[in-house]
């Protein structure tokens, strides 16, 4: 083959990424390596591949065309590549997964400890993103997501707790202070701490359930902060700065420790459980294929 199966990659990798410092950080490389390899790969083909401006990167025409062609077929190679590895004693490389917070901080604590000391040749990259991702496009071999957010075309596995709900809390202060709801409706007479989307939708309104009887609420409040940084928007509640809604198994530490109070309790809207997908692939790579197994079977015991 006359151009590098690397330098192929590279120029997938930036293009699928919309430039070289988000392709440097899907792949786990460097900006000023993926550069080279487009340098070199636009060298030997005679052609530019990519518009470059000091906002974006975009394919030209050829490398639209080249790209087009290039992704199932690189992804055959891998897929063949990794045929052999299915050979060794232990599956070895890396598992790069797409994670929002709430899993990074609720789901994987207590699988990745484990699957790690069972699989000491894999490595294990953890990607957090709350917005809608196409993982493949982002460089992970797969995504946690819940139902709702899942991408078509995707094999679904569930992972973790198999119902959730979200939690209204307060401090015991601010309930003191101004008074306890008794009803959903009630929030909107009370400070609320709010959270915000990557897309840059509020997590407003707030829904809550009981007896079949769905009320939805959008409520107002003196903080905002974006879902990333929920530990601040719970940092404010325990001061006292309003009532926040949240995963119930975030705030359990605080409830249990009374730093917060529950609030309308018999409203918590309980949900369904995140799972793990991944592209159907025929083969799938083998770090993957051993966590999905390792996934299935914490869930069979």
């Amino acid at each position: 083959m006359s151009q590098d199966l690397t330098d192929l990659a590279a120029f997938v990798t930036v293009a699928r990424a919309g430039g070289f410092r988000d392709g440097a950080r899907a792949s786990g490389g460097s900006a000023s390596s993926l550069s080279e390899a487009v340098r070199r790969l636009e060298a030997g083909l005679g052609v530019r591949l990519l518009n470059r401006t000091t906002r974006s990167v975009a394919p030209t025409e050829a490398g639209a065309r080249l790209l087009e062609r290039l992704g199932p077929a690189l992804a055959e190679v891998e897929s063949a590549l990794d045929v052999v590895n299915g050979f060794r004693d232990r599956p070895a490389g890396t598992l790069r997964l797409n994670v929002p917070l709430s899993a990074a901080r609720l789901v994987l604590p207590a699988l990745v400890p484990p699957f790690l000391a069972a699989y000491p040749e894999i490595r294990l990259e953890v990607v957090v993103e709350d917005g809608f991702v196409d993982v493949l496009a982002a460089g992970c071999d797969a995504g946690i997501r819940y139902d709702e957010r899942l991408e078509q075309d995707m094999i679904a596995v569930p992972i973790g707790p198999r119902r959730q709900r979200f939690a209204t809390a307060a401090s015991p202060a601010y309930l003191e202070r101004r008074g306890r709801p008794d009803h959903p409706r009630d929030l909107l007479d009370h400070a609320c701490l709010l959270g915000r989307f990557p897309s840059g939708a509020l997590t407003a309104p707030w829904e809550f359930e009981r007896d079949g009887d769905i009320v939805r609420v959008d409520p107002s409040g003196p903080l905002i902060v974006r879902v990333g940084a929920s530990d601040l928007g719970v940092a404010a509640a325990v001061a006292g700065s309003g009532i926040v809604h949240l995963f119930e198994d975030w705030l359990r530490p605080h409830l249990e420790s009374g730093a917060l109070e529950p609030v309308l309790e018999p409203w918590w809207q309980e949900f369904s459980g995140p799972f793990l997908y991944y592209p159907g692939r025929r083969h799938l790579p083998a770090p993957l294929r051993a966590f999905v197994d390792f996934i299935g079977a914490q869930g069979a015991r």
